[in-house]
């Protein structure tokens, strides 16, 4: 079994998952639009560019994520982050900082007692990440 986190949006999907496509050195396995599905016809002309459901692959695992549309937004995001466990303290920097530009950090990314590295930040698209390094190979 895994876990795979999914994100709702309230119409910024497509930017954020090409955002993290690079911050993630990542694929886009699938995005798909409201217009794209057999349902169009039944979806609001003005809704068809939101994105109904996207895929990202990191490694072996998948963050998945849709847009919500205008008549049901979603109050942000709180309480959950997305938790990344990497392999070194380089990567973690990388990731912390490319996931960082245009948010606000949190928790620099340092040292901790259980961690070489370990950081929390808020994406500019308001997704909270924490970035956990705990040793450096």
């Amino acid at each position: 079994m895994k876990i795979s986190p999914y994100l709702i949006f309230n119409g910024d999907c497509r930017a954020a998952f090409t955002f993290y496509q690079q911050c993630l050195q990542a694929q886009i396995e699938a995005m798909m639009t409201f217009g794209e599905t057999p349902a169009a016809e039944h979806v609001p002309k003005e809704h068809h560019d939101l994105i109904i459901h996207t895929c990202l692959k990191v490694g072996d695992q998948m963050l998945m994520a849709s847009d919500t549309t205008p008549d049901r937004p979603t109050p942000g995001m709180s309480g959950c982050s997305i938790s990344l466990n990497v392999d070194s303290i380089a990567e973690a920097e990388r990731v912390f900082n490319a996931l960082a530009e245009g948010g606000k950090v949190d928790m620099p990314l340092e040292a901790t007692f259980w961690a070489a590295r370990f950081g929390m930040l808020v994406d500019r698209f308001g997704v909270s990440w924490m970035v956990n390094c705990e040793k450096d190979q």
